[in-house]
């Protein structure tokens, strides 16, 4: 079953978001993509957000560059949990890290970092999400974090 929505502003974010199906893939969770304009393709986007709820989706992960408005538009069209990727653009991404972040009172949209690290940080964000009611992923999470600490304790300085 489907459980997580990805959305991308442009098909120029796909590079940075393959990180994110990297993590979902690892976790074995499924996920559908889609290419939506919060600008140019306007009606499409909301229509898809107001549907994403029936259709048995968790969360959504939305990566926008620029005005960045993607996650704002999602996150005004479901009461499901929004996580926003701000892609770097004109100013290197800052420009859409606080379009993502400045939403207004009673439209939250959780904000990861800029580009390919917050591209992994949105599905491990989305799993924790998910984790809270799925006892496979949160196993699965300890997992993950627990060979994370191992790596760091591991490495060496010669």
């Amino acid at each position: 079953m489907i459980s997580i929505s990805i959305v991308m502003g442009s098909k120029s974010d796909l590079d940075d978001v393959r990180s994110t199906f990297e993590v979902l893939d690892e976790f074995n969770v499924e996920y559908e993509v889609k290419i939506l304009s919060a600008h140019r393709t306007i009606d499409e986007t909301i229509s898809y957000a107001k549907g994403l709820y029936d259709r048995g989706i968790k969360v959504v992960i939305a990566a926008a560059g620029g005005a960045a408005h993607l996650a704002g538009v999602v996150a005004g069209c479901t009461t499901l949990p929004v996580i926003g990727i701000p892609m770097k653009s004109g100013l290197n991404g800052l420009d859409s890290l606080l379009s993502i972040v400045q939403m207004p009172s009673g439209v939250p949209v959780a904000t990861v970092a800029i580009g390919k690290a917050g591209c992994k940080n949105a599905a491990l964000l989305a799993l924790e999400i998910m984790g809270v009611y799925d006892k496979d992923i949160h196993d699965k999470l300890v997992v993950y974090k627990q060979n994370m600490k191992e790596k760091v304790l591991a490495s060496t300085i010669d």
